[in-house]
């Protein structure tokens, strides 16, 4: 047995597990992926198999149902570590641009040393706005916020699993913003808790698709107050298909109202 050798091994891996995550990296198929510890998503996405290939799932619905194309300008809300930006590049599905935007700042220095570096079409940012699970230091949401991009920026918006956790303020702030920086004929992609004959907004309802733990674990929508808040941002609700996302979410496909 080659103790010096074993030792020097060990050393070496207990210094890239102390240097902060997101100055680390696991490999899969030759390609970079972020820590465990900075994949918020659940428990399956700790493995680097399934992690990859739900990125890469959603790269098929971005271009199979929303039209993402080579010229195509991408945004996405709460990019977190890059999932959706490493299915886009293992599935070698190319965009325009690609813009993601995170208030947690570990998750997105991650993206920008480890996804930006090689493929400069990809940019991500770190936004100063509260949540009182993720961020509840951060500055108030107002009707005076703003995301650091032109109006009609993009084609295509996206966010998985933001507005399931958020309060009804921050999702008419975000749905107004969203209108003003979707290109005309651009698409908008989210996921939601919703459902028929419950309350307006509840937050972390009991007896639901699961346990909530700590503060805004879920907020569930009325289906139908929901969709008022995007016909009043002059949204129109294209495709709605209920319980077939994360945790039970529903999908929801909006398309500007001329």
């Amino acid at each position: 047995m080659n103790i010096p050798a074993i030792v020097s091994r060990c050393t070496r891996r207990l210094a890239r597990l102390a240097r902060p995550p997101q100055t680390r990296c696991v490999r899969f198929e030759g390609r970079a992926l972020p820590p465990p510890e900075l994949r918020y998503c659940g428990a399956d996405f700790q493995d680097d198999a399934y992690f990859v290939q739900s990125g890469v799932r959603e790269a098929e619905r971005l271009r199979n149902v929303l039209g993402l194309g080579q010229a195509s300008r991408l945004l996405e809300i709460g990019c977190g570590c890059g999932r959706s930006a490493i299915g886009l590049l293992h599935a070698s599905y190319p965009v325009g641009r690609f813009d993601g935007v995170d208030i947690d700042g570990r998750a997105i220095e991650w993206c920008r040393r480890f996804i930006s570096r090689a493929h400069p079409q990809y940019h991500f940012w770190t936004i100063d706005a509260r949540h009182e699970r993720y961020k509840p230091n951060g500055r108030e949401m107002t009707t005076a916020f703003s995301l650091p991009f032109d109006p009609g920026a993009f084609d295509i918006i996206y966010l998985h699993s933001v507005f399931a956790n958020m309060i009804e303020k921050d999702v008419r702030i975000y749905t107004r913003e969203f209108r003003r920086l979707l290109a005309p004929g651009g698409a908008v992609f989210l996921t939601a808790f919703v459902e028929e004959g419950v309350p307006q907004v509840t937050i972390n309802p009991e007896n639901y698709v699961k346990k909530c733990q700590g503060p805004l674990n879920i907020a569930r929508y009325e289906k139908g107050h929901l969709f008022s808040i995007f016909e009043s941002c002059a949204f129109a609700v294209e495709r709605f298909e209920h319980g077939k996302e994360l945790d039970g979410q529903s999908g929801i496909y909006l398309r500007p109202r001329s």
